[in-house]
């Protein structure tokens, strides 16, 4: 499967590092702190996100190993991380679930994917997890609320279009999406594993009038693949909504949960 654009990666970064539940992060850390050799398996990891939002919370001496199925992705994660002689990198399909290295992994990490992922894919995971006695960090997964101001009519339903999309096979079987974050820790739980999850909402006004403006742009698609309504309706709520980015009190939220998973 091919991954993200590196730009629109970079482009909502900012977004992401404000968003991310530090209590989380520092439970993290704790909890790494208390072992000689701390590792972190980062699967999916684009151009190295999470990586960065993490590093300088975790103990300095954490080893690192970044997955990515893309090579051009891996290939700007590498550049950005420099010289560090804590992180490596590998290319990796993370439909592959029984080749991922967890012997010597203390906590897997990643961001923003499993809304993309399938209910099997979480299950094979969580098992392998349990197996290994390995923690998950798994942050920015999107829970289905979206909300703007000034309201339009169609919010709403054009929530409820794209949570439908997100829904669909984005390459790990069917989509969990908004529901990604409460299968993924109904399933560790039952493996006894210690589920804390949090609330990472992107909050966007003026400041960040161009990810506002791309993300509404990568909705148009989703949206006339998933909706019966007239393409005219779903333009006009588009240029209803782009038109509003900068101007005052304009704000919009994207809702998204962070996870930590710690064996119990």
């Amino acid at each position: 499967m091919s991954g993200f654009d590196k730009d629109w990666l970079a482009l909502r970064e900012t977004a992401d590092q404000a968003a991310r539940d530090m209590g989380l992060v520092e439970e993290l850390a704790t909890y790494l702190q208390g072992m000689d050799r701390p590792f972190i398996l980062d699967i999916g990891c684009g151009t190295g996100s999470t990586l960065r939002s993490l590093q300088d919370h975790l103990p300095r001496y954490t080893g690192w190993l970044l997955l990515d199925y893309d090579p051009v992705l891996l290939e700007e994660a590498s550049r950005r991380a420099g010289t560090s002689a804590n992180v490596a990198f590998r290319q990796h399909d993370l439909n592959d679930i029984a080749g991922l290295t967890l012997d010597e992994a203390s906590v897997v990490t990643a961001s923003a994917l499993f809304d993309l992922c399938s209910e099997k894919f979480c299950a094979a995971l969580a098992d392998r997890l349990a197996a290994a006695g390995c923690g998950l960090y798994a942050a920015l997964n999107y829970d289905g609320v979206m909300r703007w101001s000034p309201e339009h009519p169609l919010d709403g339903q054009m929530t409820d279009l794209f949570n439908r999309h997100q829904r669909t096979d984005k390459g790990f079987g069917p989509a969990l999406g908004p529901d990604a974050t409460a299968c993924l820790a109904g399933h560790l739980k039952a493996r006894g594993f210690i589920v804390t999850t949090a609330e990472s909402p992107w909050r966007l006004d003026e400041s960040s009038a161009a990810l506002q403006a791309e993300f509404l742009g990568g909705l148009r698609q989703p949206l006339l693949e998933a909706s019966e309504l007239p393409d005219t309706a779903i333009g006009e709520w588009l240029e209803f909504r782009l038109a509003t980015i900068g101007t005052p009190g304009a704000s919009c939220l994207v809702s998204h949960r962070d996870l930590l998973a710690l064996p119990g």
